[in-house]
């Protein structure tokens, strides 16, 4: 899996079943979410070797604070002490780190540890590691559209392309859920217009290498048309090519 013609640019995922995790192994819900951090860290280790260009996962929606305060206050509290241990290892391994959702609802010291991770890793290129945090895809394509009528520009597909959260890279070809559910849950609405999608049933703690690279062979599997037929993308690659 190391030659980059083989594997997907911009891999997304929606991170699902730390809390179902830790339940069905009698613990807190905040045991699945750490175990979920571990998963990540497995996670874009393994995009990094692999050859994957960016990463972007789903840590926090917009619609998790209607989760029970405890859980909440938790996930914030873990947000801040896994950036502060992961953060120089970012850097060790040249992940740029990126926060993509609504600052102005969060706490003053989480916007301020957000950008201070995301300056520390500014410049590393290997792998772009987008984190949604306090993010809704109905959010992302409001706010970008709110962002170009107070400047008074024409909305348009590429105006509003370039205005939302992840303008900074290339639209997800794969876009990956674990935990069994069949749904993106207002996960990057616009931006996976043409995704390619992989729902795992494995939760997201249980998600390993073996597992990215069964999700990344499925991917290579696929023939993506964006609209066009099979045998106007065959004309224009006759001989086969990598997906």
């Amino acid at each position: 899996m190391s030659d980059p013609q083989v594997v997907p640019h911009h891999i997304a995922i929606v991170m699902d079943g730390n809390g179902r995790w830790a339940t069905r192994r009698l613990l807190p819900r905040l045991a699945g979410h750490q175990q979920g951090v571990e998963a990540l860290r497995r996670c874009a280790r393994a995009c990094v070797q692999r050859g994957v260009a960016v990463l972007t996962v789903f840590a926090f929606s917009s619609e998790n604070w209607n989760r029970p305060a405890d859980e909440v206050s938790g996930l914030l509290e873990l947000l801040a002490l896994a950036l502060a241990r992961e953060v120089p290892q970012l850097q060790k391994d040249g992940v740029r780190l990126y926060f993509v959702g609504a600052r102005a609802d969060l706490a003053p010291k989480v916007r301020a540890d957000l950008a201070q991770a995301e300056a520390a890793t500014a410049a590393n290129a290997r792998l772009v590691l987008n984190v949604c945090f306090n993010y809704g895809g109905r959010w992302d394509i409001a706010q970008a559209a709110a962002a170009l009528a107070a400047r008074g520009e024409p909305i348009t597909e590429a105006s509003l392309h370039g205005a939302l959260g992840l303008a900074h890279v290339p639209d997800p070809d794969l876009l990956i859920r674990t935990g069994g559910e069949m749904r993106i849950s207002n996960f990057l609405l616009w931006q996976a217009a043409y995704s390619e999608l992989f729902f795992s049933d494995r939760l997201w703690p249980d998600f390993d290498e073996s597992a990215l690279d069964g999700a990344i062979a499925a991917f290579c599997g696929r023939e993506r048309r964006f609209g066009k037929t099979s045998a106007q993308i065959l004309s224009a690659h006759p001989d086969p090519v990598p997906v």
